[in-house]
C-alpha cells in the first residue's frame, strides 16, 4: 500500500522551483547566497505586506535571531506558549534565558491572553513568544494589547501559519518580529528553510550579520561578535520561490481536506474538528481533531487503525511543560484548580492526513476507516 502521510513536501505542477534551481546551477551560483536567496526575502517580505526579511536555513534559527534581536540574554525571563513543538522554546535555552510556560485557550488553542495576564502579575519578561498553532491565528488584538501594555516585545512563531489572516492582517507581522517556516512538511517547503521578518530593517539587517558568522566588514576575516552558520543556501531559496507561486492554490487544497472531514464528522456527537472562527483565514496546516472524554474510541484507537493501513497521524503537541527537558520550569495557566487546558486538548487531540495531494479516493479510504470504529 501507498503511503498516505499527514503533510508532505508537493512539488507545483508547472515546475517554478524547477527553473529558479536551474537558474542557480546555470549561473553556477550554488552557495549559502545569491540572487534566489535575496528575491525570495524581498517576495515573502511582499507577500506578508512587511518591510524586510531574512532567509535562514530554518524557522529554529529564526526563532534563535528573533531573540537575540530583541535582547534576549543570560537571566531574562520569556513567555512562551506551552502548546507547541520543542522548536518555540528550545532557542531561549540557547541564549541562556528562562522560559515560564502559558497554557492555551480553547478556542484558538494558542496563548490564553487571561493566563498572560496572570503570568504578567508574577513576571517581568524581556520578550513574549506567540505561537499561531496549525495555522489557527491567536487572539492578536488581546494579545497585542496586554504586552504592549506592560512594554514588552512580541515574537511570533508563524511556522504553520504562511497565509493566514487575523483581520486582514497576515500572521507573523503583528509583532516586532515573525518566523516562517519552510520545514518538508510545511504548507510550501524549501527542504528546510526559515524566515525572520519584521518592520525594524536595522534589525533584520543585525539577523543577516549574525547569521553570517558575524564577520566584519575587513579586508580579512575579523569577528567582533559570535555568529552562526544560519543562511539559506540560494538553491533551497530558488525552491521557496517556486513553492511561493502555489502557496494560495495549497491554501485553498489545505482548506477543501478540512471541510472534507468536518462534513465527514458532523453527524458523530464525540468529533468536533478545531475550526477556525472569528474574522480570519486559517491556512488549515493541519486538520486537527478532538474527541469528547468519554468516547469509547480514543485518539490511540484512530491512529492505530490508521496506521495498520499505512496512514500517517498522530497526537496534538505535547504541552512543553509537560516535557522532561522542561519540567523544571513554572507553568501558568487561568483554569480553575491549575488544570491545564493544554493537557485536556493533547489528551483528546489527533492530527489527521492533510496532503495536499491526497486523492478524494485517499480521503474517503481515512474516513471510513474512522467511522469504522464507532
Amino acid at each position: 500500500m501507498s503511503r498516505i502521510y499527514l503533510a508532505s513536501p508537493h512539488m507545483s505542477d508547472e515546475g517554478f522551483e524547477q527553473e529558479f534551481v536551474k537558474e542557480a546551477f546555470d549561473t553556477n551560483w550554488v552557495a549559502p547566497l545569491g540572487e534566489n536567496v535575496n528575491q525570495f526575502e524581498k517576495e515573502i517580505a511582499k507577500y506578508v505586506r512587511i518591510k524586510d526579511a531574512a532567509a535562514l536555513s530554518t524557522g529554529t534559527s529564526a526563532i534563535h535571531l528573533g531573540l537575540k534581536a530583541l535582547g534576549v540574554g543570560k537571566g531574562d525571563i520569556v513567555f512562551c506558549p506551552t502548546l507547541t513543538f520543542s522548536a518555540t522554546a528550545n532557542p531561549i535555552i540557547y541564549q541562556n534565558a528562562t522560559p515560564v510556560f502559558i497554557d492555551c485557550e480553547e478556542e484558538t488553542w494558542n496563548i490564553s491572553p487571561k493566563a498572560l495576564e496572570k503570568a504578567f502579575e508574577k513576571y517581568t519578561p524581556k520578550a513574549v513568544i506567540v505561537v499561531h498553532l496549525y495555522g489557527h491565528a491567536a487572539k492578536m488584538n488581546e494579545i497585542m494589547e496586554i504586552c504592549n501594555k506592560h512594554q514588552v516585545p512580541v515574537l511570533e512563531d508563524a511556522a504553520e501559519s504562511l497565509g493566514t489572516t487575523y483581520q486582514g492582517k497576515f500572521t507573523g507581522t503583528f509583532g516586532k518580529y515573525g518566523v516562517f517556516s519552510f520545514n518538508g512538511n510545511k504548507i510550501i517547503t524549501t527542504s528546510g528553510g526559515g524566515m525572520l521578518v519584521s518592520e525594524d530593517e536595522k534589525g533584520i539587517e543585525k539577523a543577516r550579520f549574525w547569521a553570517t558568522q558575524s564577520r566584519d566588514k575587513a579586508r580579512y576575516y575579523q569577528h567582533s561578535e559570535i555568529g552562526y552558520n544560519y543562511r539559506m543556501s540560494n538553491v533551497l531559496a530558488g525552491i521557496g520561490r517556486g513553492q511561493l507561486k502555489v502557496l494560495e492554490q495549497r491554501i485553498a487544497q489545505k482548506t477543501a481536506i478540512f471541510e472534507t472531514y468536518k462534513q465527514a464528522f458532523e453527524k458523530n456527537q464525540d468529533i468536533l474538528m478545531h475550526e477556525a472562527k472569528g474574522n480570519q483565514r486559517c491556512n488549515y496546516w493541519l486538520s486537527v481533531m478532538t474527541l469528547k472524554e468519554n468516547s469509547k474510541v480514543k485518539p490511540i484507537d484512530i491512529m492505530e487503525a490508521l496506521e495498520k493501513e499505512n496512514i500517517e497521524s498522530r497526537h496534538v503537541w505535547k504541552p512543553m511543560h509537560l516535557q522532561p527537558i522542561f519540567e523544571q520550569y513554572d507553568f501558568v495557566t487561568h483554569q480553575e484548580n491549575e488544570r491545564s487546558m493544554a493537557e485536556d486538548i493533547f489528551n483528546c487531540g489527533v492530527c489527521l492526513p492533510s496532503d495536499t495531494k491526497n486523492t478524494k479516493e485517499d480521503m474517503t479510504k481515512i474516513i471510513q476507516i474512522i467511522k469504522k470504529l464507532f
